[in-house]
């Protein structure tokens, strides 16, 4: 700092000087301030990659911590163990991987995936985002590609390893396809990681492995997907229940939990949650206990939290008295339809407010399921229509509460028409007329609002004053409502649930 003032303070003297001489000075400040730029701009080039500091990064981060993966753990695994044993695999001749790719949506573990790789192999672990390589700067990018090689090597040199891992996350941000659409500087930079993942003019000792992680495999460039480079893809996807059940575990490990706590429960409740998701329900749940002053957490406060996890915060909103009952008969529609269909399935009713819905059930997937057959498509259609179909039978008209159940209803039935389970047989997607996909789509709601009426007929009158009571306590469990079930035309209930054997559980909220 001294010799930057001294050198300011020479520089300013000799200007005057100049000065005082009558000599033009303006065409030395000119060339001192087109170096100063220079300057600026080539040590902006030369700056080091963001993720990519002086030390390495360290991670206690093992696969046994990762939990609902078991799948893509073992593939990963097996994948380093090329990395893990080279000198084994050099007498057999096999080539040691470059590159492995995890493809999933957010929030599954890829980046807690590439740590544990780290650990596996003993390797140095280095990590950056793909935006961090994009700069307004030509050539920046291509540099830090380089930079982050180098420093890897460097890294592991240093710690005495003989492997590094480089992890880039949002690849697809320049691992993009080129082409018309693409811009010339993620060019350079794709072209850099290419050439660097094939070690041209670069060393192979110590090894570098680069591992990437995207939501959107099918936008990158095949040149990084062929064999050389991303030598294998992983898929890292939602976990199903044994794997939530697994998550829950891990995370509640060191958490205060009442006894009441079932996490099997929780795991059926809350299908299609990432692990990201989870950690935050428990979470959520730890904070509710905090804020209610407990010591420990009990299983209310899991179902709370997984009310806001899905939905939100409980808003501000006080609907009226009368929109109350309107929500409660409403989501009392959706609640029957869905327990007749599929009996023990619901597992709670609220009509307090949250996010963008004034009420909500919530119902309990029996299994994981991945296909469905007609059967069990239309009875969905059927639980999303019943809640606009209680109001009328109780109410003689509908409410716009009903918004969403109707999109969810229509989405539906679309699917049904291009899965080839509807009226029309077999059909082809890009060449059917919008006009008579419209057509069917309508015939196939009509006639499930007929099936759902008649579902709800006769609970025509039982219906209010069942929701008196939802209204007055805000929030019922799955347990209290079918004890009113089954008082409630039990004849009924025994014959819809022999003739409707399956639906799938979804949220169905009212807005």
């Amino acid at each position: 700092m001294l010799i930057k003032e001294w050198l300011i303070g020479v520089a300013v003297a000799v200007f005057v000087f100049l000065g005082l001489l009558r000599i033009n000075v303006l065409p030395i400040l000119f060339l001192v301030g087109l170096g100063v730029l220079l300057w600026i701009v080539m040590d902006r080039r030369n700056a080091a990659t963001p993720a990519a500091k002086d030390a390495p990064v360290r991670h206690d981060i093992t696969f046994d911590q990762i939990g609902g993966q078991e799948t893509s753990k073992h593939e990963l695994k097996e994948a380093l163990d090329f990395l893990r044993y080279r000198d084994k695999i050099k007498t057999l001749g096999i080539r040691p991987l470059k590159g492995i790719l995890l493809t999933g949506p957010p929030g599954t573990g890829k980046t807690l995936m590439a740590k544990a790789a780290a650990t596996y192999t003993d390797s140095v672990f280095l990590s950056a985002s793909g935006s961090e390589f994009v700069e307004m700067y030509v050539g920046v990018g291509a540099q830090r590609v380089r930079d982050l090689f180098r420093r890897a090597r460097q890294m592991a040199k240093r710690e005495n390893k003989d492997s590094a891992i480089i992890f880039v996350d949002e690849i697809d941000v320049v691992g993009g396809r080129r082409g018309h659409h693409s811009h010339q500087e993620y060019d350079q930079t794709l072209n850099q990681l290419l050439t660097e993942m094939d070690g041209m003019s670069t060393t192979q000792s110590p090894f570098v492995l680069v591992m990437a992680a995207t939501n959107r495999p099918d936008i990158l460039d095949p040149a990084l997907l062929r064999p050389g480079r991303f030598d294998r893809q992983i898929k890292v996807d939602l976990p199903d229940k044994e794997g939530r059940l697994h998550i829950l575990r891990i995370m509640t490990k060191d958490k205060p939990i009442a006894d009441d706590v079932n996490l099997d429960h929780i795991a059926r409740e809350t299908y299609g949650f990432s692990g990201a998701q989870l950690e935050a329900l428990v979470n959520e749940a730890a904070i509710i206990a905090l804020r209610q002053e407990r010591d420990k957490v009990t299983q209310e406060m899991f179902r709370d939290a997984v009310d806001k996890v899905l939905m939100g915060e409980k808003t501000g909103r006080r609907p009226t008295d009368e929109e109350l009952r309107r929500v409660a008969v409403h989501e009392l529609g959706h609640a029957i339809v869905s327990e007749l269909m599929r009996p023990g399935t619901v597992s709670h009713i609220t009509i307090a407010p949250r996010g963008n819905a004034l009420g909500f059930v919530r119902q309990i997937p029996e299994a994981d399921q991945y296909l469905y057959t007609k059967q069990q498509l239309e009875e969905q259609i059927n639980v999303a229509l019943a809640g606009c179909l209680a109001e009328e039978l109780h109410y003689g008209n509908r409410s716009t509460g009903a918004q969403n159940d109707f999109v969810q209803a229509s989405s539906l039935a679309r699917t049904l028409v291009k899965c080839g389970l509807s009226r029309l047989g077999i059909v082809d997607e890009e060449h059917l007329p919008e006009q008579l996909l419209e057509k069917e789509v309508r015939h196939i709601l009509a006639t499930q609002e007929n099936v759902t009426r008649d579902l709800l007929t006769p609970y025509k009158d039982d219906i209010e004053r069942f929701a008196e009571h939802v209204v007055q306590e805000e929030s019922v469990d799955g347990k209290e409502f079918r004890k009113w079930m089954e008082t409630m035309q039990p004849h009924s209930l025994a014959s819809a649930a022999v003739s409707h054997p399956h639906v799938k559980p979804e949220l169905t909220p009212s807005v």
